[in-house]
């Protein structure tokens, strides 16, 4: 068992910048492929970046790629997401999640545990 603890959320102006973290405890992240989705209100939940076991490799959609990146310190069991040029419509409560599948994980339904969210907003 997996607990995830997202902190770092906020209230900023868009373009402002804000790095989210994740704890997590209960076992060693390292055997875990790692993600970040985010949900807006009345919105489906949205894959927002996920990064390999190793950190060796990651992956975002064309909606933050270039704005948002996502790191590991497996040393320290924790995983980052750093947001710059933040826009409106990246106001959304944010999520951590861990998967013990293979590779790369795009979709919700392949991660096994889930913090509880941290909010984000951006004004306009």
């Amino acid at each position: 068992q997996v607990q995830l603890v997202e902190t770092g959320g906020g209230l900023v102006q868009a373009g402002d910048s804000l790095r989210l973290s994740c704890a997590a405890s209960g076992r060693t992240l390292t055997n875990y492929i790692m993600g970040w989705f985010r949900q807006a209100p009345g919105k489906e939940r949205e894959f927002v970046a996920t990064i390999t076991r190793s950190g060796g490799s990651t992956y975002y959609p064309d909606s933050v790629k270039g704005r948002f990146t996502v790191s590991r310190d497996n040393a320290k069991n924790t995983v980052s997401l750093q947001m710059n040029s933040l826009k409106f419509e990246d106001t959304a409560v944010y999520y951590c999640a861990a998967s013990s599948g293979g590779w790369i994980k795009v979709r919700a339904s392949d991660y096994n545990y889930w913090g509880q969210g941290t909010q984000v907003t951006v004004s306009s």
